[in-house]
């Protein structure tokens, strides 16, 4: 018989504990609880797991207690809480009414959470209830929802808010069932028992704290090929563990069952995590959301000052030691999430119908210490204190020392136990503890409620470890751990460690440290950017000797050391290079090393050396951490800047800490009164609006307090401004303090400057602050946000601070602190900051680098990359021989090629150096033959620089080369040379593109394609966003082996959509030998889709398993092929989330600009949408995409319905979807989807998929199902009898399957007739012609920017702008003509001509400076007009009249681009005729006029400028252009060119509908 604890609970011992109960299990129920039937009803997960033995255990003893009158009944449901629902509940209420079941039934509930509430739910409701028993199957529901009696299911309006309290007949906790449990779940679970032990009972807590490493390594065991861990370590603690917690809430729910009071105190945690919970779900788990609430609730507690904060820092880390998330901003949290954003207002809402509530008042249960509560029940609190803890940022209205981090590294080191006082919880010091810990140097535990920490240090014994030590933003642990590293011994699996850090921590310089600890014999690799962290330190030990070190960065790298000397093989001589800064700190930290029995002697020789003796530090039994004179700053500004008094206890002239300085040095000379003892200091500030400016101050000694000296000075009014030196260093901490400074004091209107060493400040009256736009940006900085709090206490309106949390790094409770002791009114708010276009903007203003070989196009492309990006372009040969005077040919033949290589290198790190920002630099073919170049290069890349290779084919290089005789000519073999340095390449930069060879008419394809390029690769581009906005939106699936084969048709076939995909596994290369084409092979199908199409490419691998071709096990293939779709900057990659995690990780974290399709095809049909099946791959897409694709099968037309439902739960999400069904059944599902749907075209070889329809087939089904009703079109004006409009837009409207009709409607003015109807219904929209391009303004809501500059209207587009239709007037007349001349004319710079002085000529003027064109010259018959249309333009067009043949003789740059507006039906006058004749002679080629009279076919103007040698176009191309953009703005979609001309020219026959 299994050992069982039996708990009670009401009165009954119903509650059974134990291992291997299944035998007990049915022998109970069947003796104590006899039926005629007995259902166990459980998930379709669990019941191969389960199931067969409890049958099996079940008929053995059935037939031996019963053997005739019971039978065992099994039902099974989907798994997961989409099946806790009325559907589901009902399906099981009627199958067991089916089996006639009756009120002697008893329902044995299997499984989780989910089981357990709902299958309770049916027992309460079921012939008005029947026995039940709850045998739950994960942690989480033994130690909580099985006990107590909830039952409920969900509904849309949140959880479990339908349900009764039923209690259990019994709870079999059978906690061998543990053993197949995820690691997940098991976490999950235990959230629930660290909550129970917190409100309850610290000594518990104690327990979890100090049994981590256990329960831990048991959990993430290397599991069975079952999936099974042994818990046989761990059995006898986790039983206790666990029945702990369910004594407690047994116990509770006896004395409160109904939840009148103390029952509430089990929802510690609950009422924020299941707010979370309500928006996270199902992306994150029940306990993961009670993690975050439970730290949301303490800092709430904290905020109102009924809990101190070493309690919350206690509880935090126990959650983070068991794997729980305590932050949203968790990287796995956010990886899980998808971008599900946690409104504050929505979380309020949410927590507004908590079951707990009185009405609108809102119960939270609130910690008073590490197991208690404020109150015996939830405790009302009010919004306001809720929203400080909720918001990420905070609007502020009118600590702790010797350094913590010194004490404990030398605790850790030390022999013995040492009790540390007056530790502040922060998590710098979480990052120290949790790293000295995994290194074996320490265990800890607390008492005293936390405010003391119980440190056993291992007297310097460390050892490697294989996980990585991550340490945040913590320079300060960055900077000792450095050291200590170095000290640790290998083991028998590890002989290294890694340090590693946020991403702003990977930026802050550490590379004096490595130097010097590398010059004395230690093995340290930089793992990415060099001089920074991650680092890799080899387990080899610390040599000793003479050490020479750079402190001039950091006090904190001579500290480091110098507590690491004693451990040293041979005594350490530390010889500082220089004037090291803060030289207080290294003072301090000899000091305290003392304390620990390490007396360290200072040379009397030689300045600035120290001598370590070897030895062991000696742990005192007892170390008070004085408090942190840099955190003590800010309430004594406090007090300066208000005008009132401070007093900081623990700090005075006594302190060794350089910040301890301040009151006498800064705030005493800005007029304050300071009184400064021994052992404490108090500051009384001057009258508000007194503070006088410091002329000089030297804060080297102090510098981290430069910023609390700032904020005052900008409300320091005198003669002379503020000047702060000596603070160089605080450009490399947390971020560019002084950077930081000067910016945010620039939003209050505060004029600040950057001294070499320093910073300059004219304070201005307080009066007078402005509030900052957008709110004060605080650099994930703790000291930018305390500071930046003390200076808006005396802004004239509330200032809002973002990232608050960011003071968590030092001072926790800092905003407590502000609330309760000064008293200062707070309150918590959402700000939209911005991040992603203000990071795109930073990666965009980056410089750019241009690498391949001679004759690739690097200067044509490097020179339109300038002009695209608005940067300035250099070639940097040409910039060598400009700084060498002499060209290279010439230093080759001189100085040879070495030399030539050295002035290489040197003119590119020094155009890096001197021009980070704001340029495109073409370098050098063989730059990459200098390996510094290579290394400098690479660096730059994986530090989030641009390195472009430009790729050509080498034998389109040759042939250039024999042609280009400007460079030396190559000494050896072109392939040897090409081959030698493609690896080069590949490894230096992190973007390829290939170069096009194409006519100099084709140009401005290239421009496009690179334009592009740079945009997604620069994160510049709106490609995204573009297909977001749109109401519908389509991809082309490409079924073509060669798209050779569909080049010509390609702009055919793409009618309609917004991207195209090329399927790579459909792609059939000729000279591969595994059916798998090669990386060559693609990249030139893309070459050849870009110069045909501007639409987004997206890059699909479709493997077999997922209806592909794909072969399923080429994972490195497919990862080489994803790399070459990356580099090629292309806008989307379909990831299938099949792959291996590697593989995944490698292409998301690489995937900069592009967005991620991650997919799934359930090509055998196993998944339903109704049954909640497809959740589990919809979160896993949700992790590794931008956009989320899944794909099923339908067997009938249910499944689409079906799939509806599944759309609409899937909306909590903001990452777009993409669902559909394949096959006949499934067309439904492709017409219902609106976000890039997958579509075919009747010309493609086949179709991609089963069931795929093309744009016009979709389109005719949503018209047919009522979801696009027919619209009407018009052309206004007079005469328009012969418009070649209708004929283009009803030949468009018909080809994408659109049911709207263009017609005629003629009229002599803008009347109530032409106001009813644009006012219709059923109006889509209208052009507009002569004479009314300016009477329909009135009748408009809104006009766009280019017809507000033309002054003209020649379309009407109707939208809707919050909820209400707009008539909006656009002018597309001017698009018409950039289009031609874009196709056909040279592109600027160049001069261009307008002949006519019209509405058209506007509109011609209007796109000429859009494209560049500078000057402009005017001319026509009437000089008046002239006149009006120069002064309808800025002076920025550059117009120059030509009124006269004189004029045109004048003119020394000569047009090469033209538009005539005159009338075709006329000659040309005969003074305009000579003065056009004079313009338009000349020698130069490929000069281009657009007439735009379209009668007759050949107008006078087109003879007199073929007559000079001009290319003439006619207006009939502008018409359709323009036309096309009508029918964009009108529909969203693209029609194709030719299809659009035919129609004008009137040659449209039969167009195919796409």
């Amino acid at each position: 018989m299994a050992s069982i604890t039996k708990v009670p609970i009401l009165g009954k011992e119903t509650i059974l504990v134990g291992y291997d109960l299944n035998d007990y299990i049915t022998t109970d129920i069947l003796t104590n609880l006899p039926s005629s039937s007995y259902v166990l009803i459980t998930d379709t997960n669990l019941a191969p797991l389960y199931t067969p033995q409890f049958i099996s255990t079940f008929e053995k003893n059935a037939a031996r207690i019963s053997p005739h009158s019971a039978r065992l009944l099994i039902y099974t449901i989907p798994p997961g809480e989409y099946s806790k629902s009325r559907a589901t509940k009902a399906d099981i209420e009627d199958w067991m009414f089916s089996q006639s079941c009756t009120r002697d039934t008893v329902i044995i509930a299997m499984g989780g959470g989910v089981i357990g509430d709902m299958i309770g739910y049916v027992a309460a409701t079921f012939m008005r209830g029947v026995r039940f028993i709850q045998v739950p199957t994960t942690l989480l529901a033994m130690v909580d929802s099985s006990i107590g009696g909830k039952t409920a299911i969900d509904t849309p309006h949140g959880k479990n808010l339908i349900g009764a309290f039923w209690q259990p007949e019994r709870v079999f906790v059978d906690l061998r069932v543990l053993e197949t449990l995820p690691e997940r779940e098991f976490v999950n679970g235990m959230a629930e028992v660290i909550k129970t032990a917190a409100i309850w009972n610290e000594q518990e807590f104690v327990r979890l704290e100090q049994n981590v490493g256990r329960i831990v390594e048991a959990i993430t065991a290397k599991r069975t090929a079952e999936g099974r861990i042994s818990l046989e370590k761990v059995e006898d603690l986790l039983k206790s563990i666990v029945l702990g917690s369910i004594k407690v809430k047994a116990h509770v729910v006896s004395t409160d069952e109904r939840e009148s009071g103390l029952r509430n105190l089990l929802n510690f945690g609950h009422s924020i995590g299941h707010a979370y919970e309500a928006i996270l779900f199902p992306q994150m788990l029940h306990g993961e959301c009670v993690s975050i609430g439970m730290i949301k609730e303490a800092e709430l507690a904290r905020h109102l000052g009924v809990l101190k904060p070493a309690a919350v820092g206690r509880l935090q880390k126990c959650l983070t030691s068991y794997g729980l998330p305590t932050s949203l901003e968790d990287k796995r949290v956010k990886k899980l999430i998808g971008g599900k954003h946690c409104g504050v207002d929505r979380l309020l809402s949410i927590m507004g119908v908590d079951k707990k509530n009185e009405g609108k008042k809102k119960k939270i249960v609130l910690l008073s210490g590490i197991g208690r509560t404020y109150e015996q029940k939830a405790s009302f609190v009010q919004d306001d204190a809720i929203r400080v803890a909720l918001a990420p940022s905070i609007v502020v209205d009118s600590p702790k020392g010797n350094p913590p981090s010194v004490a404990l590294v030398l605790a850790a080191l030390g022999e013995g136990q040492c009790h540390v006082k007056n530790l502040l919880h922060s998590d710098d010091t979480e990052h120290m503890l949790t790293a000295l810990h995994q290194l074996g140097g320490i265990t800890y535990s607390y008492e005293d409620d936390g405010d003391v920490l119980v440190v056993n240090g291992n007297g310097g014994k460390l050892f490697a470890c294989g996980a990585e030590l991550y340490l945040g933003n913590a320079g300060t642990a960055a900077r000792f751990l450095t050291s200590v590293a170095t000290l640790v011994s290998p083991t028998d699996h590890h002989s290294s460690i890694v340090l590693t850090g946020n991403a702003r921590m990977k930026q802050r310089p550490i590379k004096d440290l490595v130097d010097a600890l590398c010059s004395n014999k230690s093995e340290i690799e930089y793992l990415e950017n060099r001089g920074c962290l991650p680092l890799r330190v080899q387990s080899i030990g610390f040599e000793g000797g003479v050490i020479r070190l750079a402190a001039d960065i950091s006090s904190q790298y001579v500290s480091s050391i110098l507590m690491c000397a004693p451990y040293a093989r041979n005594p350490v001589t530390l010889s500082l290079i220089g004037q090291p800064i803060s030289e207080t700190y290294i003072t301090m930290t000899i000091a305290m090393m003392a304390s620990f029995g390490i007396v360290v002697t200072k040379s009397q020789t030689e300045p600035y050396t120290y001598h370590i003796p070897q030895g062991t530090y000696k742990n005192p039994a007892e170390y008070v951490v004085e408090s942190d004179a840099s955190s003590a700053t800010y309430p004594l500004a406090f007090a300066a800047i208000t005008g009132t008094t401070c007093t900081i206890p623990n700090i005075g002239s006594k302190s060794l800490q350089g910040d301890a300085r301040f009151a006498v040095e800064v705030l005493r000379p800005m007029g304050c009164t300071v009184e400064q003892t021994e052992y404490s200091t108090t500051v009384q500030g001057p009258s508000i609006g007194t503070l006088k400016p410091l002329p000089h101050v030297d804060m080297e000694p102090m510098t981290d307090a430069f910023l609390t000296a700032s904020v005052l000075a900008a409300v320091a009014v005198g003669n002379k401004p503020t000047r702060i030196t000596g603070i160089a260093n605080q450009r490399v901490k947390e971020c560019n303090r002084i950077a930081a400074m000067v910016d945010e004091l620039a939003k209050f209107g505060v004029t600040a400057g950057e001294l070499p060493d320093g910073i300059e400040i004219t304070g201005r009256d307080y009066t007078t602050l402005m509030t900052p736009e957008g709110g004060v940006h605080c650099y994930d900085d703790h000291r930018v946000a305390m500071s930046f709090s003390i200076l808006s206490l005396v802004a004239p309106k509330p200032v809002v601070l973002l990232e608050k949390k960011c003071v968590e790094k030092t001072w926790p409770g800092w905003w407590d602190t502000l609330a309760t002791v000064f008293k200062v009114s707070l309150s918590g708010v959402e700000v939209s900051t911005g991040k992603d276009e203000a990071q795109a903007k930073k990666l965009s203003d980056k410089s750019i680098f241009i690498i391949g070989m001679r004759g690739a196009g690097k200067t044509t492309l490097g020179a339109m990359a300038a002009g695209i990006l608005g940067k300035e372009f250099i070639d940097l040969d040409t910039l060598l021989e400009e700084e060498s005077k002499r060209t290279i040919p010439e230093i080759i033949k001189e100085s040879g090629w070495e030399e030539f290589r050295r002035i290489e290198l040197q003119v590119f790190q020094k155009a890096m150096k001197e021009r980070p920002t704001g340029h495109v630099f073409a370098c050098g073919g063989g730059l990459v033959e200098t390996p510094e170049a290579r290394q400098i290069l690479s660096r730059y890349g994986k530090s989030g620089g641009l390195v472009i290779h430009v790729y050509r084919d080498i034998g389109l290089v040759m042939e250039y080369l024999n042609i280009d005789k400007t460079r030396p000519a190559y000494t050896e073999d072109m392939i040897r040379i090409w081959e030698r340095r493609k690896p080069w390449y590949t490894e230096c930069s992190t973007y390829q593109y290939d170069s096009p060879v194409v006519r100099t008419e084709q140009l401005h394809l290239v421009k496009a394609d690179f334009a592009r390029f740079l945009g997604v690769v620069t994160g510049s581009s709106d490609f995204h966003t573009r297909i977001l906005d749109k109401k519908r939106s389509y991809f082309l699936s490409l079924t073509y082996p060669d798209i050779k084969q569909g080049i010509d048709t390609l702009s055919v076939v793409t009618v309609g959509s917004d991207a195209i995909e090329l399927r790579v596994d459909l792609l059939v290369d000729r000279t591969s030998s595994d059916d798998i084409p090669s990386a060559q092979y693609v990249m030139e199908q893309l070459g050849m889709i870009r110069l045909k199409t501007d639409l987004p490419v997206i890059f699909t691998i479709r493997s077999k398993s997922q209806g592909g071709r794909f072969p399923d096990g080429a994972h490195e293939k497919a990862l080489e092929l994803y790399k070459v779709a990356l580099r090629s900057g292309l806008e989307y990659i379909d990831l299938e989330i099949t792959w291996p995690d590697s593989l995944l990780r490698d292409v998301t974290e690489s995937k900069g600009g592009t967005k991620i399709i991650a997919s799934h095809h359930d090509v055998s049909g196993e998944n339903s949408w109704a049954n909640g099946s497809w959740i589990v791959y919809y979160n896993k897409t949700l992790q590794h995409g931008d956009i989320i694709k899944l794909v099923g099968q339908a067997k009938s037309l249910e499944d689409n319905f079906a799939l509806e439902k599944f759309r609409k739960w899937a909306k909590a999400t903001e990452t777009p979807l993409i669902a559909i069904n394949m096959g006949e059944s499934g067309k439904l599902s492709r017409i219902l989807n609106k976000f890039l749907t997958p579509v075919t075209h009747p010309a493609l070889p086949f179709k991609a998929a089963p069931g795929q329809l093309s744009v016009a087939e979709i389109n005719q089904a949503i018209s047919l199902l009522g979801e696009l009703p027919a619209k009407k079109f018009y052309l206004f004006g007079s005469p328009i009898q012969h418009s070649r409009s209708p004929a283009l837009h009803n030949t468009l409207f018909k080809s994408l399957g659109l049911p709207h009709q263009y017609g005629l409607f003629e009229t002599p003015k803008v009347n109530d007739e032409v106001k009813a109807l644009i006012h219709s219904p059923d109006f889509g929209g209208a052009s507009v012609t002569i004479p009314h391009k300016l009477d329909i303004i009135p009748l408009l809501d809104r006009i766009s920017d280019d017809a507000k500059a033309i002054g003209a209207v020649n379309t009407i587009v109707p939208t809707v702008l919050n909820g209400e239709k707009v008539l909006v007037g656009h002018n597309t007349d001017w698009t018409g003509i950039c289009t031609v001349l874009k196709a056909n004319a040279p592109s600027a710079p160049a001069s261009a001509l307008i002949i006519g002085a019209g509405g058209t000529s506007r509109a011609a003027a209007y796109a000429l400076h859009t494209l560049g064109y500078s000057p402009i010259y005017l001319v026509n018959r009437t000089a008046e007009k002239l006149k009006d249309l120069v002064d309808n333009f800025p002076v920025e067009y550059n117009f120059v009249t030509i009124i006269s043949i004189e004029d045109a003789k004048g003119v020394k740059v000569k047009p090469t681009v033209g538009v005539s507006s005159i009338p075709g039906d006329v000659p040309i006058a005969a003074e305009l005729d000579g003065i056009l004749t004079e313009l338009l002679t000349g020698e130069r080629s490929g000069r281009v006029l657009l007439e735009m009279a379209y009668k007759p076919a050949v107008t006078p103007m087109m003879k007199l400028a073929e007559a000079n040698g001009w290319k003439t176009l006619s207006g009939l191309e502008a018409l359709t252009a323009q036309g096309i953009c009508q029918f964009q703005l009108w529909t969203g979609m693209t029609p194709f060119f030719e299809h659009a001309r035919a129609a004008v020219i009137g040659t449209a026959s039969s167009i195919p509908a796409s």
